[in-house]
């Protein structure tokens, strides 16, 4: 949980009262690896920081699942869109090894924006990084070469990539799992 307190504590200052009402609301759990955190044509009820673990967002196909987002410890991760408009999502939310999620509800997210002098800055701060992510997701995928997609991932979280099966990384930065393999041994 200091985690989170550290996260915020890096844009702003929460009082002790504000720290309180916030950190009561939030549940630990853990999953195990290929846990499926949300499906398609649920709504997602939690916004959750990852402590430790990865996870990824997928439409699943016939021959192969379309992974489009992952995140990393230290940072938030939702069905964001379907938390904000109460609608079912159209993909899926899965861990790709064990992790554990601080986890805090849409009722009680609701509650915090209302107690708390510093809540509504909280919700901001959420949603603009999961903003940026995408943001950042799609002027990669109009501006960078594959493998420009492929070295800023390595770059950007180069333990934990190793954990990452090739074919979501190969589905992730919009190419074949035979494609990366000739990226992977043209750049090493």
């Amino acid at each position: 949980m200091q985690q989170i307190r550290k996260y915020f504590d890096r844009t702003f200052k929460l009082t002790e009262q504000d720290w309180q009402i916030f950190s009561s609301k939030l549940t630990k759990q853990d999953f195990p690896k290929n846990h499926i955190l949300l499906k398609a044509g649920q709504i997602e009820n939690n916004l959750s920081f990852i402590e430790t673990g990865i996870v990824r967002f997928y439409i699943p196909k016939e021959e192969n699942d379309l992974t489009f987002a992952f995140s990393f410890s230290n940072s938030f991760v939702s069905g964001y869109n379907s938390f904000l408009i109460r609608k079912p999502s159209v993909y899926y939310i899965e861990t790709l090894g064990k992790t554990t999620l601080w986890q805090l509800s849409y009722e009680d997210l609701q509650e915090i924006y209302e107690k708390t002098e510093i809540g509504n800055l909280i919700g901001r701060k959420t949603s603009e990084e999961l903003f940026l992510k995408k943001s950042q997701r799609e002027l990669s995928l109009l501006n960078e070469t594959a493998e420009q997609r492929y070295l800023n991932l390595f770059i950007e979280q180069p333990e934990l990539i190793k954990e990452i099966p090739l074919k979501y990384i190969a589905s992730y930065i919009g190419i074949t799992p035979q494609a990366l393999s000739r990226i992977r041994k043209r750049i090493s």
